[in-house]
């Protein structure tokens, strides 16, 4: 199997239509019959309506949508339309304002209505539209972005250089190959991993002889980020690094050993990531210390100007001190830590 691997190819519309996934499937078949491996085909759009009928039409495992960035109100009124998706997620953006228990009380009802959606729903902060990963994503123009799995094509690697290379090389070819859409907006050239092995962020890190623990005071993250920035043909989006908590299962194992705090994971979204990514808050958390949380990110965010996001995640039961129970084949399960 090939490691070049598309993690989403999505497409943003103001008025989405069923049609709208046949122009995903004509996108994705360029790509795959080009030894591309492509895990999901995504739409992003602010036509509410037109989303959730969507999701009742074609939600699939490869097929699954967005309604973006909604307001306070937007979000409180319709929350329970959200929930009972199969498959859509959303975000609310805390850039602005006080941070309060109107703005907390979504996730909490998230958390006590259906806990499994705490996977489709994040906060953020100066956030970049039409990057391809959700729950993030949000719409500013008709068009398509690509994001890629980029961890799996350091296999085999030995030093960073040589997986930079291959990702640069990657980049060039998706752009090559979609370039002659008008609608192609562009790459997210976030590393976004999964798993493990081949395919975790942390895993590579450790191949290359350094202890997590280790790494995060090395400059070895900003190298990465420096390169995405630069060698990016066609950027759009956040193009960070992604140190998605427990989809990553072996950073997952370095949470479980206390090695990846809540503090330690804001220090390394500000200088090289994109937010705190499904960290697991157990139900018995104080909402006043993630009110804390919510608040020093947003003032981070804003004092430099960052992307940044906060995605908790909940299975609804597991209290501090307790091993969670996702039911989620990309969140490991772990026993959770007081943020």
């Amino acid at each position: 199997m090939s490691n070049k691997i598309i993690r989403t190819v999505c497409y943003f519309k103001s008025d989405p239509l069923e049609s709208t996934s046949l122009v995903l499937d004509e996108i994705s078949q360029r790509l795959t019959s080009h030894d591309f491996e492509v895990q999901t085909k995504r739409i992003c759009s602010p036509s509410f309506d037109k989303v959730l009928e969507l999701d009742k039409k074609l939600a699939s495992e490869s097929f699954i949508f967005s309604v973006g960035t909604l307001g306070l109100n937007e979000a409180k009124e319709n929350i329970n339309k959200l929930l009972s998706t199969n498959n859509v997620s959303f975000n609310l953006d805390l850039t602005g304002g006080d941070i309060n228990e109107a703005r907390l009380d979504i996730l909490f009802k998230i958390i006590k209505i259906n806990p499994q959606k705490t996977f489709n729903f994040t906060y953020v902060f100066n956030n970049k539209p039409e990057t391809p990963f959700f729950p993030s994503a949000s719409y500013e123009h008709d068009g398509f972005s690509v994001g890629l799995q980029p961890t799996d094509l350091s296999e085999g690697c030995k030093n960073l250089k040589e997986w930079l290379g291959r990702m640069k090389k990657t980049w060039d070819e998706v752009n090559y190959l979609l370039n002659d859409y008008k609608d192609f907006l562009g790459i997210d050239s976030s590393i976004a991993p999964l798993y493990q092995g081949k395919s975790s962020l942390i895993g590579f890190i450790k191949k290359l002889g350094y202890d997590f623990s280790e790494s995060v005071t090395t400059d070895v993250y900003l190298q990465i980020t420096k390169f995405l920035s630069k060698n990016n043909p066609r950027p759009v989006g956040l193009n960070g690094l992604m140190f998605p908590c427990l989809e990553d299962f072996e950073l997952a194992e370095e949470y479980e050993k206390g090695s990846f705090s809540i503090e330690r994971n804001i220090y390394l979204s500000l200088h090289s990531g994109v937010g705190i990514d499904t960290y697991p808050l157990g139900v018995d958390e104080s909402p006043e210390r993630v009110i804390e949380i919510l608040r020093l990110v947003q003032g981070l965010s804003n004092k430099y100007s960052k992307p940044l996001s906060v995605r908790f995640v909940s299975d609804g039961d597991s209290k501090i001190g307790e091993r969670t129970n996702f039911k989620n084949e990309y969140l490991k399960d772990v026993v959770i830590r007081k943020i």
